[in-house]
């Protein structure tokens, strides 16, 4: 079907966009303003400019009118009525914090009300913003393919994975360890970077599963022992010295979900200039990669790990370099089943060399959503 439609602009298709974040929880929970994250899939309203093209877009509850003829309003060359009649919006009345898919299958009659609205199967998808069982379970209801990576690759997108995709694409990143499963893990870790780099000061844990940096955490180091009693001294001090990036975290809560989920541990890039650049791709059923964007991200919250926005494109002086690195990840991830969306977000310290600013280390790596940041 991606060869028969995807290049031919005039080729009638449907689109089942469901913007679900079927993510953890509690994680998700501690994201300021989580309940708008479903119209971030909003951008997908462009593709209303191919004049025979089908939009199906499925929230938890109603978006307000004016954002709709905010977004029509921005189709180049095609009236926004003529697109409004192509859109379908439906929604489940439930502003409950469980997934949208979750709630999409718990109603039989809105599956059929989206089947329903399917003019032809053989030339729709479904796209969504993070790709899990129920995602998959949704697709094969509606009788439509998944454009989306496999659950079963889900894994690929964890800090952990990312951190070892980054090693075999040849892209920089902090020191640090990956596949922890608990505090002793965490410990150990924190002690062995302090041993390695004495002049360390912060290191960053992160939850395997984390989002928009609420799963971080802080250790610093200050009066740390440089003799061997370091590990001890940290495995004592670790439940006092953490700083949660989210708020009202507490140590026994973010202890239970690293046991549940795992994580790592990265020396903290410790520096007053900090660049956050993020490219965006897309691995499509050819295995093609392909790159679509970047931007800088505008981070904030105690120690500046939070998402707050971002702006487009990234800076000219370092974007075709992290192109460049996204599309090494990308072959990587595409080897390993990857498909669809993805992104991957660096942190750069500025190097100056005859006026240039240059990466010297990358943090972390997502798909959105297959690969998690």
């Amino acid at each position: 079907m991606f060869e028969r439609i995807f290049d031919y602009p005039k080729a009638p298709r449907t689109v089942v966009v469901i913007p679900s974040l079927s993510l953890d929880q509690e994680v998700l929970a501690k994201v300021s303003g989580i309940h708008y994250y479903e119209e971030r899939l909003l951008c997908l309203l462009m593709l209303l400019q191919m004049p025979r093209t089908r939009l199906i877009y499925v929230t938890s509850q109603a978006i307000h009118p004016a954002i709709i003829d905010y977004y029509l309003s921005l189709l180049p060359g095609i009236p926004g009525e003529h697109a409004r009649r192509r859109l379908t919006l439906l929604n489940c009345h439930d502003a409950s914090p469980k997934s949208l898919t979750r709630k999409v299958l718990e109603r039989p009659r809105l599956v059929r009300r989206i089947r329903n609205a399917i003019r032809d199967p053989a030339s729709a998808h479904m796209t969504c913003f993070n790709s899990t069982p129920l995602e998959r379970t949704l697709a094969v209801r509606l009788n439509i393919p998944l454009y989306a990576c496999d659950p079963a690759r889900a894994d690929l997108g964890s800090k952990s994975n990312s951190r070892k995709l980054f090693r075999s694409a040849g892209v920089d990143l902090p020191p640090g360890m990956e596949d922890l499963r608990d505090v002793a893990d965490i410990a150990e870790a924190l002690a062995t970077l302090k041993h390695q780099d004495p002049k360390l000061r912060r290191a960053v844990i992160k939850l395997n599963e984390g989002f928009s940096g609420e799963g971080n955490a802080l250790f610093h180091y200050d009066g740390a022992p440089a003799d061997d009693s370091l590990a001890a001294w940290v495995s004592r001090e670790l439940p006092l010295r953490l700083r949660f990036e989210a708020a009202d975290e507490s140590w026994e809560r973010y202890k239970a979900k690293f046991e549940q989920m795992g994580g790592i541990v990265e020396a903290f890039i410790d520096v007053a200039a900090k660049r956050s650049p993020s490219v965006q791709c897309r691995i499509n059923p050819l295995g093609e990669v392909c790159i679509l964007s970047t931007h800088d991200q505008l981070l904030g919250g105690p120690s500046g790990q939070i998402f707050l926005g971002c702006t487009f494109p990234a800076d000219a002086r370092y974007r075709l370099e992290i192109q460049d690195a996204g599309a090494r990840i990308g072959a990587l991830l595409r080897d390993r089943g990857a498909l669809g969306r993805f992104s991957w977000i660096s942190s750069l310290r500025p190097r100056r060399r005859a006026g240039a600013i240059t990466p010297s280390r990358l943090i972390c790596a997502r798909e959105a959503r297959p690969i998690h940041t």
